[in-house]
């Protein structure tokens, strides 16, 4: 079974997670070079007449915390909201662009914006894994409230926000959005506000993540083109694909041998190692994903169920291979393998073929935690 993100770490904390203790305006800002960042980057009059990112992320955190809805919560989800409420708009300081009218936008701020919540968070500010990866949710989809209904998919895009969020604290993190602005279309966002949460209850997951008759029905309403809610697919798979994720020297490796299974493991690093072939060197390193999906394409002709293991650390990586394992009727585990930043650098120091720093810091920046909409089962290593 597939595992949810917001059922992670439910036995609890050891200890109540902060982001930071003092959260005083100016000691954040000598605290975090990323809020000392928001100070410079300009908004939009019409839609930010209240000036720059750093002045709208204090109205947010005002707002947030003069709304009762946030003021019943317990201290935990308080600091988790709060933390995103800071974070939402972190990426507005690489994205933002002044267009020939002289209007100010920032394009897919939210989305660059979740990567660096994630960056940050396991980085900088030890977090636990399914603590991280709502506050990196609730920045990825921040604007979802407001604009749900422009979508061209609107059914399609909720459901898949709630699979990884929380529903009602997105609309609380929202409402803080569109009350810590000076704008002349507050009514209307606080309308659209409203119709978002009676939406989202009618379609079903307003409370908690919609539920689906198999993993099966999941992966084909997501991936497939107008497909239907309520659908089941036969399931008639001929093979089973583990597909391995996450960043060189998380311990994929370890984790196949934990399985004790005797299924054929495909490694892009032993096609490297064979061929002598360095990691880096972009151009071999296409022929070594062809030489490996060749042999997978033998396995899946066969029906022979196999493992492929590689760090597919993006969403478009395991989407391309993804697609071609389900080409061949194949059902397609997921398993996402993650320990903390110190122990993490710690276990590259120590393999026989370690990645420079540099390198791992480019792949970190770079990491996209795989979500549930992306294979049949999605499963997530994190101790």
């Amino acid at each position: 079974m597939a595992k949810n993100q917001n059922d992670l770490g439910k036995e609890g904390f050891l200890m109540e997670w902060t982001i930071t203790v003092d959260k005083d305006w100016s000691v954040l800002e000598k605290q975090f070079s990323w809020v000392r960042d928001m100070e410079h980057v300009q908004q939009d009059a019409v839609h930010h007449a209240e000036g720059n990112v750093a002045i709208h992320t204090q109205m947010v955190l005002h707002q947030l915390e003069e709304l009762a809805r946030y003021q019943k919560l317990d201290r935990q989800k308080q600091e988790l909201i709060w933390a995103s409420a800071l974070l939402h708009d972190v990426e507005k300081r690489s994205t933002t662009i002044v267009g020939t009218d002289g209007r100010i936008s920032s394009p897919n701020h939210a989305k660059k914006g979740a990567r660096t919540t994630r960056e940050i968070l396991f980085r900088d500010v030890e977090t636990p894994f399914a603590l991280r990866e709502e506050i990196v949710a609730l920045v990825r989809y921040h604007g979802l409230p407001l604009w749900l209904m422009e979508k061209a998919d609107p059914m399609k895009s909720a459901l898949e926000a709630s699979l990884s969020v929380n529903m009602s604290q997105l609309k609380l993190l929202a409402e803080a959005d569109a009350r810590g602005r000076y704008c002349r279309d507050l009514d209307a966002l606080l309308y659209a506000l409203d119709m978002f949460e009676l939406y989202t209850k009618e379609i079903g997951c307003w409370h908690a993540a919609r539920s689906f008759l198999s993993e099966n029905a999941r992966f084909t309403y997501f991936n497939g083109n107008d497909s239907y809610v309520d659908y089941v697919p036969y399931d008639a798979f001929k093979s089973t694909v583990i597909v391995l994720s996450g960043l060189p020297g998380m311990g994929k490796d370890y984790q196949i041998l934990k399985m004790n299974t005797d299924i054929p493991v495909i490694s892009l690093d032993d096609i490297r190692r064979k061929y002598r072939i360095d990691p880096t060197d972009k151009r071999r390193n296409g022929w070594v994903i062809q030489e490996a999906k060749e042999q997978a394409k033998k396995y899946l002709r066969c029906g022979q169920d196999f493992i492929w293991n590689a760090t597919n650390i993006t969403s478009l990586m395991r989407q391309q291979l993804i697609d071609l394992f389900v080409g061949y009727q194949a059902y397609v585990k997921l398993l996402y393998v993650e320990k903390p930043h110190k122990i993490w650098r710690a276990q590259n120091r120590d393999r026989e073929y370690p990645l420079p720093d540099p390198v791992l810091d480019k792949m970190l920046h770079n990491l996209e935690v795989p979500q549930l909409t992306e294979a049949h089962e999605v499963h997530y290593i994190t101790t």
